[in-house]
């Protein structure tokens, strides 16, 4: 990487001050983050795909469950709550109760 220990310090500032960086030094922080975002949506696949195998598998398991014994777990479990967390769409439940406990 052109530039050495000094354009590594202007990668850790939030926003660098770009009116002292040469054309090279953007286009190597421009290159240098496109490679981070690669990593990380690679990894936010990787780890999407694991969720989905274990969410179908749980689904299998309940639905097995549900057919040996009539009526399963499956009655016990609020799904859209769960799938809601796992998505981080929610806070988890322990948030969640003591946001109920607080007065208004």
């Amino acid at each position: 990487m052109v530039g050495g220990p000094a354009i590594l310090r202007r990668l850790m500032e939030a926003l660098p001050d770009l009116a002292t960086l040469s054309d090279q030094e953007l286009r190597d922080i421009i290159r240098k983050l496109m490679e981070e975002e690669r990593e990380v949506s690679y990894q936010r696949r990787i780890l999407h795909g694991k969720i989905d195998i274990l969410r179908a598998e749980l689904v299998a398991r309940l639905h097995k469950q549900v057919g040996e014994e009539g009526e399963g777990p499956l009655a016990e479990i609020d799904v859209e709550k769960l799938t809601d967390i796992l998505a981080s769409k929610s806070p988890p439940p322990d948030l969640e109760d003591e946001s109920d406990k607080q007065p208004a």
